[in-house]
């Protein structure tokens, strides 16, 4: 299915609250893996971001005469799935069996968080691999152990490409205190990095 403008959107919520259900369902299409890639990096279980999206998409069905236009869909979808995914966090805190469950393991990627294991080129040696491997694997236990809100600034911008302004718009908060969660969660994540950089000069995450 081809894509359609941002601003096609709006017309399609429109007809959305008209009744006409086939609209709303464009947008799902649209979204729905950008919507599933957001709650998979809050929420590690791959069973409830399933559930999660599901329950995001149907809020928003419910919601859209309450949808203003004052933002673009998405991210007021996005705002949706975020507070989705927050509710459900905090349901699995409070059965330590499920949150534990529900934890990224540390040897394998995170839902495709960072970029997968790729064929050696001629001038990368086993060992080289073996560095870069690893410190992908060390940045995606870094970023899951931010706290809540470093996390999904970071996320959003790194991850999604999301501007500073439709992150404080989707997160409500200022601009600036955005730009400070993102900045916090970068040194807090190079902290992290800093024995396995030390040893690649010139290598960022």
């Amino acid at each position: 299915m081809a894509d359609f403008p941002v601003d096609a959107d709006l017309a399609l919520v429109e007809r959305a609250r008209l009744g006409d259900q086939r609209a709303f369902e464009m947008l799902a299409v649209k979204y729905q893996r950008r919507v599933e890639r957001l709650i998979g990096r809050i929420v590690r279980d791959p069973d409830r971001v399933r559930d999660l999206t599901q329950d995001t998409f149907l809020s928003a069905y419910r919601a859209l005469p309450k949808f203003r236009g004052d933002s673009a869909f998405y991210t007021w979808l996005y705002r949706i799935a975020v507070n989705t995914a927050r509710k459900a966090l905090a349901d699995m805190r409070r059965d330590p069996l499920v949150f534990e469950s529900a934890l990224p393991p540390g040897d394998e990627d995170m839902d495709g968080t960072f970029p997968a294991e790729r064929e050696p080129t001629t001038t990368e040696t086993p060992e080289a691999l073996l560095a870069s491997r690893q410190i992908a694997q060390a940045v995606e236990r870094a970023v899951a152990q931010l706290p809540n809100d470093l996390r999904q600034a970071l996320v959003l911008r790194e991850m999604e490409g999301m501007s500073y302004e439709e992150i404080a718009a989707l997160m409500d908060c200022p601009v600036g205190t955005v730009r400070s969660r993102i900045f916090r969660a970068r040194e807090a994540v190079s902290k992290q990095l800093e024995p396995l950089l030390d040893r690649r000069p010139g290598r960022r995450w």
